[in-house]
């Protein structure tokens, strides 16, 4: 019996470094994403977490290192263009439209995913693509009820769980989720944890999370920065039980 081949992840980040004249933010971070699995980035703050999702995202450019997702060298790819070829993220703020209706901020952000120039005589709202981009999206976020509702008329909670289906609208295949669990209760906490065991079938995702109950329930691989550096990625149990990581990050154990 012949073994197949190992498949590559569907994101590869090696080496990344971002500096900001003498400050170094971020320094020789390597990370993978495979379809499947939510990858937990946990730090404390100044570790270097959200500006990994910026160079991931290419919000801003890596001073050094490379980036491979779906088989492309995408490390001076700018932003627009990860996100069209299937790297979606969300942010710590919410960034919803509050006075659109819930379906309208998804149908925005499935149209400005591929935009129709040449469809001048065409009403955007008349865009069936985009149409059905945004109504999946709800549907897997379970806010179909409430398509009708002004975006600003959800919960905290539901303005998250928006923002995820505006990103999912966009029909990505890696998401980089930056806290979506911030400011949450119990509940919609458990709804958002709930979302992401879903999503992951059908996407790798990165997540950036302060909630460790959290991180440790939904994640299947966990790195942890500190100061700009990754001091360890592994297993849940084993970062659980990795000594340095309970000194450095959760804390001295006696």
């Amino acid at each position: 019996m012949i073994d197949k081949p190992e498949e590559p992840p569907l994101l590869r980040a090696v080496d990344l470094t971002r500096r900001f004249g003498g400050l170094t933010a971020v320094n020789g971070v390597s990370v993978d994403l495979e379809l499947g699995e939510v990858h937990a980035v946990i730090g404390t703050n100044g570790a270097g977490k959200s500006t990994l999702i910026n160079m991931l995202s290419g919000e801003i450019a890596a001073s050094e290192g490379s980036i491979r997702f779906d088989g492309h060298d995408i490390t001076h790819w700018s932003q627009p263009q990860r996100a069209r070829a299937g790297v979606g993220r969300s942010y710590q703020r919410t960034t919803i439209f509050p006075e659109f209706s819930v379906f309208e901020n998804c149908r925005l952000a499935a149209q400005a995913a591929h935009p129709r120039a040449w469809a001048l005589w065409e009403a955007a709202a008349h865009c069936g693509a985009s149409v059905r981009g945004a109504h999946e999206a709800l549907e897997a976020t379970g806010l179909e009820d409430d398509a009708a509702r002004p975006a600003g008329a959800l919960s905290h909670g539901g303005k998250r769980q928006l923002e995820i289906a505006m990103c999912l609208a966009t029909r990505p295949k890696v998401l980089l989720l930056d806290e979506p669990l911030a400011g949450m209760g119990a509940e919609e906490t458990e709804r958002m944890l709930t979302l992401l065991d879903e999503i992951k079938l059908t996407h790798a995702v990165l997540l950036v999370e302060h909630d460790m109950d959290a991180v440790f329930r939904v994640a299947d691989r966990i790195t942890v920065m500190v100061n700009g550096e990754v001091i360890a990625s592994d297993l849940p149990q084993r970062i659980r039980n990795n000594r340095e990581v309970q000194i450095a990050y959760l804390g001295e154990v006696h």
